[in-house]
C-alpha cells in the first residue's frame, strides 16, 4: 500500500483514469459490436451505417490512448472486410 502523500494521491489519480478509460473503452467497443451484428444479420444498409459511425470512435479510442493507431487501423480494415461481406 502506498505510503507517502504522493503515492496515495498517484493512486487516486490511476483509479479516477482507470474509470475514464474504460468508460471509452466500452464505448468503443460498444458501436464496433453494432457493426458485427449488423453485419452476421446480413443487413447492408444497417452495417454500413453502423461502420460509418463505428470508425470515427476506434479512431478517438486512438487520440485517447486506449488503443495503438496500428490497431486501430487493424480493426477497422476487419470491420470494413465483414461489411464488405455482409453486402455480397
Amino acid at each position: 500500500m502506498a505510503n507517502t502523500a504522493s503515492a496515495k494521491k498517484a493512486v487516486r489519480k490511476i483509479e479516477a483514469r482507470t474509470e475514464v478509460n474504460k468508460a471509452n473503452r466500452s464505448r468503443m467497443r460498444t458501436y464496433v459490436r453494432k457493426v458485427e451484428e449488423a453485419a452476421a444479420a446480413g443487413d447492408r444498409d444497417a452495417a454500413n451505417e453502423a461502420f460509418k459511425a463505428a470508425q470515427p470512435e476506434i479512431m478517438k479510442a486512438v487520440s485517447r490512448g486506449i488503443l495503438k493507431k496500428n490497431t486501430a487501423a487493424r480493426k477497422v480494415s476487419r470491420l470494413a472486410k465483414r461489411v464488405k461481406a455482409a453486402s455480397a
